[in-house]
């Protein structure tokens, strides 16, 4: 018997109903996630003409999801939105736009020639000020990354909807801030979260140099950096 991996159920009618492909099921981070559901999302943003996702695994070997798109539509934009539909966890941790989809000779999309998300971005530009010193400096804590740029991208360096949720809870403590998860996927780089976090969080004075004694006990914010590297 050949298994076509097709989901179905029994309709009242007595006849077979398709609801989806049991191969669109995967787990990511403890969590079932349906493919199908992520795509029909990304489908209902305003710009995008067709969408795919898949569970891919990074450098490190973790699975993440990966959204690939054709039209006009713009990869944060398409994150924000998503994060407005979907729990955080079913959000793409990136999204690729592509001109075509490819196809196999069948007409299906050819997964295999789908490429790798591109992490990192152009240049790279120092942060200036104290918020944006600090923000990405929590940026590197959460994301193990040794340097960042206040244009790159915190979904692009890896970061997905669980460290993302570690990120605002640790800048929040830091500055002070009110911001949401929903702020991060709709300003995700320092450069774009910096204003965000300044209109909503106390005033912080930049630091000047003094003697430097012998021991240096941790700062109150250094001490939750810490306590967040221990979770």
């Amino acid at each position: 018997m050949y298994r076509t991996g097709d989901l179905v159920r029994w309709g009242v009618g007595g006849g077979l109903e398709f609801v989806g492909r049991v191969d669109e099921q995967v787990k990511v981070r403890g969590y079932r996630i349906e493919l199908g559901e992520v795509r029909a999302a990304l489908l209902g943003v305003e710009g995008v003409e067709q969408a795919v996702v898949l569970a891919r695994e990074d450098g490190v070997g973790e699975r993440r999801l990966v959204g690939y798109v054709t039209g006009a539509a713009d990869p944060v934009e398409i994150r924000a939105r998503l994060g407005q539909r979907l729990p955080s966890f079913m959000v793409p941790s990136a999204v690729v736009v592509l001109d075509v989809l490819p196809l196999t000779v069948g007409g299906k999309v050819d997964v295999g020639a789908l490429p790798a998300p591109v992490l990192g971005g152009g240049g790279f530009r120092a942060p200036v000020g104290v918020v944006e010193e600090v923000l990405a400096g929590v940026f590197g804590q959460v994301l193990g990354v040794g340097r960042v740029g206040v244009e790159d991208s915190f979904f692009d360096l890896g970061g997905d909807s669980l460290s993302a949720m570690r990120l605002i809870a640790a800048v929040n403590g830091v500055l002070g801030a009110g911001v949401s998860v929903r702020t991060l996927f709709e300003a995700p780089t320092v450069a774009q979260l910096a204003p965000r976090v300044r209109g909503g969080g106390r005033t912080l004075a930049r630091v000047v140099a003094g003697e430097r004694p012998a021991v240096v006990p941790l700062s109150f914010a250094q001490s939750r950096l810490w306590f967040l590297d221990q979770l």
